[in-house]
Formats: structure tokens, sequence, C-alpha cells
């Protein structure tokens, strides 16, 4: 059995409307997520979705509580992810979106009624990003012995 993937992403609003992508190639999947991407050792869990939200649209943010925790899975393969979703917000004003990376096919800034008709995880996403609720986060720290 594999260990959980860990995983960051940006829920990003912008004049109510949430920020979404498609990074399936060849946009052979009609599945919406939010930005970000897997985590890299030695970085804080902002550092690397401020990297991550960068890679795949260009933009850079300012990193700000976590607002849910989502786990998936795939039984056939053993895959298995583990992502923390965070309140996130744009530097500057310019929402031009580009992608250094070649990530993500597809982008759309969604109201919450636009979110009920595109196909996304998690589904707790709407009630997570448009509710008042804020969950605790430590920053990472040195281990201590």
């Amino acid at each position: 059995m594999k260990p959980p993937r860990l995983a960051v992403r940006a829920a990003i609003l912008r004049d109510d409307r949430l920020l979404m992508v498609n990074a399936y190639a060849g946009q052979r999947s009609d599945l919406w997520c939010l930005p970000g991407g897997g985590v890299e050792p030695g970085q804080s869990l902002p550092e690397n979705l401020i990297r991550e939200v960068a890679e795949e649209t260009g933009l850079t943010i300012i990193v700000g509580a976590p607002i849910l925790v989502n786990e998936f899975h795939d039984p056939a393969s053993g895959f298995h992810q583990i992502d923390l979703i965070f309140r996130a917000k744009l530097t500057t004003g310019d929402v031009t979106l580009n992608d250094p990376e070649g990530v993500v096919n597809r982008v759309v800034w969604a109201s919450r009624a636009d979110l009920r008709s595109l196909r996304h995880k998690p589904d707790t996403l709407a009630r997570a990003v448009w509710g008042q609720h804020a969950a605790w986060y430590d920053p990472l720290e040195r281990i201590v012995r």
C-alpha cells in the first residue's frame, strides 16, 4: 500500500466567484477543482500553495486560513490523496491567467450557482468556501528533540 499523497489547494474568490481549474490533458475530463497540487517536503503548506498556484495560473496569492480537509482514494490502484484547502487572496488586481507549467487547460470564475452545474470535487466545496467557519492551522515548525 502506498502512503497518502498530501496536496494543497486555494479557494480564491473574486467578486464572489471562485477560481476553478481543469487540469486534464486534452480536456479528457469535465471534472473541475481548485488550483493547487502536491506538497514538497521542507516547505510550509502556504509556501507550497503559493508555488503551486503560480505554476498552474501565473497568479500570486496570499494564503489565509484552512477551510477544508478532504480525502479521496481509488481502491483499484491504492491511490489516496489528502487535500488541505485554504482561503487565498490575489496580491494584485491583475487576474490575467496563464499556465507557465502547461498543467491547466481551462479556467473559470464560478459563482455559487455556476458551481452547481460544474462537475467538481470535493462535494462540500461550496459549503466550505461560502461558509463562515475556519479551521486552525499551526505553521510548519522544526522538530524539537
